[in-house]
């Protein structure tokens, strides 16, 4: 059984809470620290695990958006499977140059898809326009820090990756 929003988003306060405590993380700068003598432990390859439905490789779509006061982020839309009747995609948004207090993600679907769940934003839907919005927990970036949502949907054959576009305040 899955947590509801509300759940997702206690779990989402108490996680950024502790990642806020430590040093380097959500786009702060880090600490100096003393430096050590190099390293030598290995790191481990990742692997794939397998999935269970068939799917096509990860396709993607870049966008930036001009925003005011130099306030800026890119939306990075990846489909990451894809199965009949449905699929699966993932929003990454990244902020440029400058820290963002919120972001919004908007795209049009050219096939006839539909979103019918969503994690990590609120996402609304009029016709073929989509726009996602942060959650409570992700809207304030550090500058160059990322996010990412996803969300599930419904399509009738055809599924192309929709251009996307993003506004930051």
């Amino acid at each position: 059984i899955h947590p509801t929003a509300n759940g997702y988003d206690k779990m989402a306060a108490a996680w950024y809470a502790a990642l806020q405590s430590v040093p380097g993380s959500l786009g702060q700068a880090p600490s100096p620290s003393p430096s050590t003598s190099p390293s030598a432990s290995p790191s481990a390859s990742p692997s794939a695990s397998p999935s269970a439905s068939p799917s096509a490789s990860p396709s993607t779509s870049p966008s930036t958006g001009p925003t005011p006061g130099n306030r800026s982020c890119l939306a990075k839309y990846t489909l990451t499977g894809q199965w009949q009747g449905g699929f699966q995609a993932d929003v990454t948004v990244t902020a440029g140059g400058s820290p963002i207090s919120s972001w919004t993600v908007a795209w049009r679907f050219s096939d006839g898809q539909t979103v019918t769940q969503s994690w990590n934003a609120t996402i609304t839907s009029s016709g073929s326009e989509v726009t996602a919005r942060n959650v409570s927990y992700n809207g304030a970036l550090g500058a160059g820090a990322s996010t990412q949502f996803g969300f599930l949907g419904s399509s009738n054959g055809a599924n192309s990756v929709p251009s996307v576009t993003c506004t930051a305040i």
